[in-house]
């Protein structure tokens, strides 16, 4: 078997007339946080959507645990326990937070039926979603959003956490709170794959990174070889970490 749980190998997508993606190659190790970075328009969303199925692929493969998930439906996707918060974040503002949390607990038909263990374990990484359980959703604040969107994704075990910039917008002392709730998913054993703009963010998370530039993965190697490589951070990122 893989180390990785998840490769992409030659993986093309169009979006209506436009070619987005031109051969992505990107493997994320089981286990581990990959970071997934590059410059606006690189094409990092495109390929999360491509993963999850929301865009096809027009050429190439996306295995997932061995499987070729190419041409699968994002339904199907999400059963194979891969949570995927987009960077929108996908809260159903109507709905309470305890609601929100119950759509993604695929084992309970009730609130009371959810994993009270695991709830506590929420609770502690991200103390707003108990605060506001019966609140709705809507009335949120971002940062409170963004938290329970994380948190709806991991109210069950997954085998991948897909998350897009989960820091936009945020107040450093939110991204702080972020950043150790991912440290502590990690210790968990959960992989992950994070696109991050914020660079701080990804030093001090990520294992593996993945540089996206023009619709292709132009780097891919580990995160503390490119932090501490200021020639190469310019080259591709045209900053130093």
């Amino acid at each position: 078997m893989s180390e990785n749980l998840l490769e992409l190998t030659g993986v093309h997508t169009h979006i209506g007339a436009y070619h987005i993606l031109h051969g992505v190659d990107l493997c994320v190790p089981k286990g581990q946080l990959t970071m997934l970075l590059g410059r606006n328009g690189a094409g990092k969303t495109t390929t999360l959507r491509t993963i999850m199925g929301l865009w096809k692929a027009g050429q190439g493969t996306v295995v997932f645990d061995g499987q070729d998930i190419t041409a699968t439906a994002t339904p199907e996707i999400a059963q194979r326990d891969i949570a995927y918060v987009p960077e929108n974040m996908g809260i159903f503002a109507d709905l309470t937070v305890a609601e929100n949390m119950l759509l993604a607990a695929r084992q309970a038909s009730r609130a009371a039926q959810m994993d009270a263990q695991r709830l506590q374990w929420i609770y502690q990484l991200f103390p707003a979603v108990e605060k506001f359980w019966n609140h709705p959703a809507g009335k949120l604040s971002g940062g409170q959003k963004q938290m329970l969107a994380v948190a709806r994704a991991i109210v069950e075990p997954r085998k991948l956490l897909i998350v897009d910039e989960p820091s936009k917008g945020l107040a450093p002392a939110i991204i702080n709170n972020m950043i150790d709730a991912f440290a502590e998913l990690k210790k968990t054993g959960t992989t992950i794959l994070l696109v991050e703009q914020n660079i701080n963010f990804a030093q001090r998370l990520g294992d593996q990174v993945a540089v996206m530039d023009n619709g292709r993965v132009v780097h891919a190697g580990s995160m503390q070889a490119l932090s501490e490589d200021a020639a190469l951070q310019q080259q591709l990122l045209g900053l130093a970490l």
